[in-house]
C-alpha cells in the first residue's frame, strides 16, 4: 500500500499541515515579530469629529486623507475597499477612517454610494473636518511626507492604543501604505493588520494565563 498517495498528500497540505502551523503559533511565547510603532500617541480622530461617533481608542484603524480632489483618490479607496477591508470586516474593532474637508460633503457621499454598491459600508467612518483639524491630525503621524491639497495617496494603520504602525528598516521608515499598489496593499498592510491583531490575540492568551496560574 502506498503510504503518499495523491489524496493523502492533498488532504495533508489542506488540513493537516495549516493545523499544525496553527497550533505551533499559538503554543509560542513571543516567538513572532511584533509590528513597529513608528510614531507613538498621535492626535485620535474623536478631537476633530464634530459628530462625536468615530474614535480610534480602542481600535484598528486604517485612516486616508481624501483631499480636496475626492475623485482623485477613487480608485484608491477602491483598491483598499477590495483588497483590505473585506479582508477584515468580520474582524472586532476594525475599522477604515477617510477624512475629508468641509465643503466636499457631496463628493464624500458619491463616493460612499459607489462603494456601498460593492460592499456593507458599516466599518467605514467618512469624517467632515476644517483644513486646520486636518493638518493637526496628519503632523501628529510625524511622517516623511506632506499633505498635497490634504490629500495623501498613503493609508494610514493606527492600534487600539492610538499609535501609528508601520515598518522599519536600516533604509527607510514606512509610515503608510501606498493605496495605488495592489501589491502593496496585499503584501504589507494586510500581512502588517494580521500582525497587529496576532499580537492581541497572544497578549490575551498570556493575560488569561497569568489568571489561571494567579488562581493556582
Amino acid at each position: 500500500m502506498k503510504l503518499f498517495t495523491k489524496k493523502r498528500v492533498v488532504l495533508f497540505l489542506l488540513f493537516i499541515f495549516p493545523l499544525i502551523c496553527f497550533l505551533l503559533l499559538s503554543t509560542g511565547q513571543n516567538n513572532f515579530t511584533k509590528l513597529p510603532i513608528v510614531t507613538e500617541r498621535v492626535l485620535d480622530v474623536s478631537t476633530i469629529d464634530e459628530t462625536n461617533t468615530v474614535k480610534l481608542y480602542d481600535k484598528v484603524s486604517i485612516i486616508c486623507f481624501l483631499g480636496n480632489d475626492i475623485d482623485k483618490n477613487k480608485s484608491r479607496l477602491f483598491n483598499l475597499n477590495q483588497k483590505i477591508y473585506k479582508e477584515f470586516i468580520d474582524n472586532k474593532k476594525f475599522q477604515i477612517i477617510g477624512i475629508y474637508p468641509l465643503g466636499k460633503e457631496v463628493e464624500a457621499n458619491n463616493v460612499k454610494k459607489q462603494l456601498g454598491a460593492f460592499t456593507d459600508m458599516k466599518k467605514w467612518n467618512f469624517i467632515a473636518a476644517s483644513d486646520e483639524n486636518i493638518l493637526k491630525l496628519y503632523n501628529s503621524f510625524e511622517t516623511n511626507e506632506e499633505l498635497i491639497n490634504l490629500g495623501s495617496a498613503k493609508a494610514f494603520l493606527v492600534d487600539k492604543g492610538v499609535n501609528l504602525r508601520g515598518r522599519l528598516d536600516e533604509k527607510e521608515v514606512l509610515f503608510g501604505y501606498d493605496m495605488n499598489s495592489v501589491a502593496e496593499l496585499k503584501d504589507k498592510l494586510k500581512d502588517d493588520v494580521n500582525v497587529l491583531y496576532y499580537e492581541y490575540y497572544a497578549a490575551f492568551k498570556e493575560r488569561n494565563k497569568n489568571k489561571a496560574e494567579r488562581k493556582i
